[in-house]
């Protein structure tokens, strides 16, 4: 008898997972369709995928199945893993002395500048709180790894604004101002679902969370630099060592998060970083292999984001959050030429990196949903977490095409190119890593 139960709960089992491998494939086939349509007509192909998870969703057609859809926290979780982790792999020491200062300053004033935009415009706008606005301002700061690293790495190919080192600028800056607002993002997160006391110890939690996180981050970046140097596992091997870890240390971040504070998700780019550092070769063959799980973890990071939209809500904060979202980036901006000052840019090169502050969607899709589904977690009301889903994915929708546009359209007439047969250490890494223009890594 025993066995028959057994028998029939794995037969029940597999047929509760078919509709969700069957909406896998639906998500793989329709995904990259709509990619390469989007693509055909000069925009991002993420927003076919996005349009995809909308109509599929459970507020339009619903078609997904319900355990896709309740997985898909942790799906979005692994693509923000692959998406820092390819951040970090490419950016060594050798490029941050490059540009030195000004990367810093440029991936933290423009940020800080968009999300007291956001607090103020958040309450009367939206409705929203000023740490619901907060919360809001965080996600909206980051720019988008999916629309300007390819950019700059082309750029960096066809030697446009090399002399100067304005792409390792921008891609450095972009790295690690997603890092900055997502350590922001977190605490401000910590604080709303907490009993709100402790505001200046939750504050002090930020450069604490930053230290640490480097820390701990460099600490396993050495460690599995000496485990790979040692044994020398195939690159596929290592690959996995680095995600199982990063997942890893995720779910210990939120373990010690009461006795010992740091940011994961820094300390996840920072093993990149160290890896690169001591190790050039097994970075680039892990970037190369990141690179081609990003091609899928991108068409389920966005087609996922896509299926949490309530339509509606995003139809109600339509004009409201596309003024918000208008007036944040003119603050974004402000904040990014203000950061340029005193540099050797001149002005045309000062707006061009003033507009690729413009495009927004890898980590608003990553995290724009973790709010919403923490408050229902936590018994709180789901409306906020709403208004700040369909903003954020709003603003991917307004900024991702637009910027990937005015990116190209400027880079391509304000950019000078470096003169041919000089070397730079951008363009050797840039020739000797496996980026591609469309997924970021070759084939």
């Amino acid at each position: 008898m025993a066995p028959c139960a057994a028998a029939t709960g794995l037969f029940d089992a597999r047929e509760r997972s078919v509709p969700m491998a069957l909406g896998i494939a639906e998500i793989i086939i329709l995904g990259l369709l709509v990619d390469w349509l989007v693509r055909r007509i000069k925009l991002p192909g993420l927003l076919g995928m996005l349009a995809i998870g909308v109509l599929c969703g459970p507020y339009v057609c619903d078609i997904f199945d319900k355990n896709l859809l309740d997985s898909s926290q942790d799906l979005r979780l692994i693509a923000l893993v692959v998406i820092l982790l390819r951040a970090g792999f490419g950016l060594g020491k050798r490029a941050l002395l490059e540009v030195g200062i000004p990367a810093i300053v440029q991936a933290v004033l423009p940020s800080l500048f968009e999300i007291g935009a956001v607090v103020l415009l958040g309450p009367p706008l939206l409705g929203l709180t000023w740490l619901e606005s907060a919360i809001l301002g965080a996600i909206l700061a980051a720019v988008s790894t999916a629309v300007v690293v390819p950019q700059m790495i082309d750029f960096i190919e066809t030697r446009m604004g090399l002399e100067k080192h304005i792409p390792t600028l921008i891609l450095s800056a972009t790295c690690l101002g997603n890092v900055f607002v997502i350590v922001v993002y977190s605490v401000l997160l910590g604080m709303y679902l907490g009993s709100g006391d402790g505001v200046l110890w939750k504050l002090a939690d930020i450069p604490l969370s930053i230290v640490t996180g480097a820390v701990v981050g460099g600490a396993v970046g050495w460690g599995l630099y000496l485990f790979f140097d040692k044994f020398n596992p195939r690159a596929t091997k290592r690959v996995l060592i680095v995600l199982g870890i990063s997942i890893l240390m995720i779910h210990a971040e939120h373990v010690s998060q009461d006795y010992f504070p740091f940011s994961a998700l820094l300390a996840i780019m920072t093993i990149g970083v160290i890896i690169l550092e001591k190790r050039e070769h097994f970075a680039h063959e892990i970037s190369s292999k990141l690179g081609k799980i990003w091609v899928i973890a991108e068409l389920i990071l966005f087609v996922m984001v896509g299926a949490q939209v309530n339509v509606g809500v995003v139809w109600e904060a339509g004009l409201a959050g596309a003024a918000l979202i208008a007036l944040a980036l003119l603050a974004r901006g402000l904040g990014a030429y203000i950061s340029l000052l005193g540099t050797k840019y001149d002005f045309k090169e000062r707006i061009f990196i003033v507009i690729s502050n413009i495009p927004k969607a890898t980590v608003q899709a990553a995290i724009g949903a973790a709010p919403l589904v923490a408050m229902k977690a936590a018994g709180m009301p789901a409306r906020p977490g709403e208004i700040i889903l369909a903003v954020a994915v709003l603003s991917i929708v307004l900024t991702s095409p637009i910027g990937a546009v005015a990116i190209a359209a400027t880079g391509k007439r304000w950019l000078a190119k470096a003169p041919e047969g000089k070397r730079y250490d951008a363009l050797d890494a840039a020739l000797e890593s496996d980026y591609h223009p469309d997924t970021g890594a070759k084939d």
